[in-house]
């Protein structure tokens, strides 16, 4: 079944987003949560493979308000530049609130149990992080979150299940910060970290330099099993 472009209705304005929805019309919610690239081939194929799996896969445009519609690749200087140049330009403070607005219509759709998680990627690993400190998300997974170890004063707040795979050797997440986000947020329950030894950033992100297919379906399996656990 195809995904379609749609529009989401948020306190600040609406904004695109893309959809696909699960083959047998019912199932819980996943908000996919786009890398630095915005919502481009990567993030709906993503989408796509969690609504073949029974889930109802929204993926945001977190960049609307800088400049809505991006999709590029990682192939690219020139499509590098743009990405880290609109990353510079991103609010996280606005990315969550958006994110509670994607929240929100997913948890409404028909035929949506009600349920949803949030799974980000790079940016969108900072996000389903805020995600899980700021809005009412049931479950959130981050992968090789960027700028979390900034943000460590909200670890307080995180109620429901997050899940982080960090990468060791990641690039934008240097050994220091790793250490801060696991001392952190080792003593919350609702905390799961798993760490990846000698993975770059975005191991996960198919077709991507540092793609490492072992590991990536360790994520990914992980990712499955956590959330049959909390969203049924």
């Amino acid at each position: 079944m195809a995904g379609e472009d749609i529009t989401i209705h948020g306190p600040d304005g609406s904004f695109g987003a893309y959809l696909a929805k699960p083959s047998a019309g019912s199932g819980s919610g996943i908000v996919v949560i786009q890398e630095i690239f915005g919502v481009n081939k990567v993030i709906r194929d993503i989408a796509d493979s969690f609504a073949a799996r029974g889930y109802f896969a929204l993926a945001p445009d977190l960049f609307w308000r800088i400049e809505p519609g991006v999709q590029l690749t990682d192939k690219s200087d020139d499509e590098w530049q743009r990405a880290f140049g609109l990353m510079t330009k991103f609010d996280p403070d606005f990315g969550a609130k958006d994110m509670q607005a994607s929240i929100s219509h997913v948890r409404w759709l028909d035929g949506c149990t009600g349920k949803v998680g949030a799974v980000g990627y790079c940016l969108g690993g900072l996000l389903a992080y805020l995600t899980a400190a700021r809005t009412d998300i049931d479950a959130s997974v981050g992968y090789y979150g960027v700028n979390i170890d900034q943000k460590l004063d909200e670890a307080k707040n995180i109620k429901k299940p997050l899940m982080l795979h960090i990468a060791e050797k990641d690039q934008f997440c240097p050994a220091d910060a790793q250490t801060k986000i696991k001392d952190a947020l080792k003593g919350n329950p609702n905390v799961t970290i798993h760490s990846y030894p000698e993975m770059d950033h975005a191991f996960a992100r198919v077709g991507g330099q540092h793609y490492d297919k072992k590991s990536a379906e360790l994520a990914n399996q992980r990712t499955a099993e956590f959330f049959k656990k909390n969203l049924g």
